[in-house]
């Protein structure tokens, strides 16, 4: 691996760290007839789509999918979900990111989630870059990095070629 190619993770690394968050997920969830699992829309969005797919191979546990929409801009704008309050509530969720950086996205989230009583939740995010704003932690996390506050995580999830660039 050069070292200009800023490369963290490769596919296989990826795929071997969904695998894992899956079977971490089922271990907590493993007396839960459904889950709800919520991907920020963009990375983690696409993320949490791997870890249902990886999931369903490994569990008869029922997972459904829900997009969470917020502006990561103006975090005070407001969230929507695909799914209504009703639909999760007293429901075990499972939210996840691609990075975490600051912790305003997920934090935001969380709070939209806290809205509803819920039987338990989850965070998940692929790389936690330990830079961060708010008091928000993953409880799952494929790596912890710790960069400077210049350097930019970019993950693609290009079919058949995941990657974690730090750039």
């Amino acid at each position: 691996m050069p070292v200009i190619d800023n490369k963290i993770l490769d596919h296989q690394q990826i795929h071997h760290k969904i695998m894992r968050i899956s079977y971490q997920i089922y271990e907590t969830f493993v007396d839960e007839d459904e889950i709800i699992i919520a991907g920020i829309s963009g990375g983690g969005l696409t993320f949490a789509k791997k870890i249902h797919e990886a999931f369903e191979k490994i569990s008869d546990i029922k997972m459904i999918l829900c997009e969470v929409k917020i502006d990561k801009e103006n975090l005070l704008s407001g969230i929507k979900t695909s799914l209504s309050e009703e639909e999760y509530t007293n429901k075990s969720v499972v939210l996840v990111d691609d990075v975490l950086n600051s912790g305003g996205t997920l934090i935001y989230a969380v709070r939209h989630f806290l809205n509803v009583p819920l039987r338990k939740f989850k965070t998940v995010v692929l790389v936690d870059r330990n830079h961060k704003k708010y008091p928000v932690k993953a409880d799952f996390k494929g790596i912890s990095l710790s960069t400077s506050l210049h350097e930019h995580v970019e993950v693609s999830f290009k079919a058949n070629d995941y990657s974690v660039y730090l750039t």
